[in-house]
């Protein structure tokens, strides 16, 4: 049984020796040589590979590798494509972005970011149908899921703003009003002073100034 390394080898010898218009001529190719492979599987042999179409002299076009791995740089344009194709879902936790892709197409979008110079992405890590994008603390993982989905044409589930996630305000307490925020004020600023059980006012006498009484000295020179 042919291995995934072995099959790529092959078409990587088949692109150099012949001119490969098609995925489905580069099936033909392969089965030739003894190798089965569908056409999905080879699209995604050559997006690891970073094969793209070149122009031939005529006007044909055809599949060819970057001479030097330097130049296996996905394009912009080429990075939408694949984005768009394959990503279906995006989410965030802290630094960490991860990409939903259909089953056993997460590492064709993973191969595409991480030739990309995708600006913000440390590295990806790809499984079955999940990768997980690394993100720089600055711009952080809010920021870059955001411009991925943008990429990748979905609609994300939140909003971005110049911090972070709109909604997030100072830390609340149990009522649900900002930490730290200053009593709020009597309606009526007045002093009320201490009270009886009962509420009656036993402080001084009113800003009326009204007599509550003789005083103990009056009393006693009237007896």
């Amino acid at each position: 049984m042919t291995t995934k390394h072995q099959r790529q080898h092959r078409i990587a010898k088949l692109l150099e020796a012949s001119a490969v218009g098609s995925q489905a001529h580069l099936v033909e190719l392969l089965a030739g040589d003894g190798i089965d492979a569908t056409q999905t599987t080879v699209s995604r042999d050559l997006e690891e590979l970073g094969a793209v179409k070149v122009r031939l002299p005529g006007g044909d076009t055809a599949y060819a590798l970057p001479e030097l791995p330097s130049q296996q740089v996905a394009p912009e344009d080429h990075l939408r494509r694949v984005l768009g194709e394959w990503v279906v879902e995006a989410d965030y936790s802290g630094n960490l972005v991860v990409l939903r892709t259909p089953p056993g197409s997460a590492h064709v979008v993973g191969s595409a970011l991480d030739r990309s110079g995708f600006p913000g992405v440390i590295g990806t890590v790809a499984g079955d149908d999940t990768v997980l994008v690394v993100a720089a603390e600055s711009p952080g993982g809010a920021v870059v899921a955001d411009r991925l989905a943008a990429v990748a044409g979905i609609e994300p589930g939140w909003t971005v703003g110049p911090t972070g996630p709109t909604g997030e305000g100072g830390p609340t307490g149990d009522s649900g009003h900002e930490v730290g925020a200053p009593p709020a004020s009597s309606t009526t600023g007045t002093d009320t002073g201490p009270t009886t059980a009962a509420g009656t006012d036993t402080g001084p006498t009113t800003a009326a100034g009204t007599d509550t009484g003789p005083t103990t000295a009056e009393t006693r020179g009237r007896a």
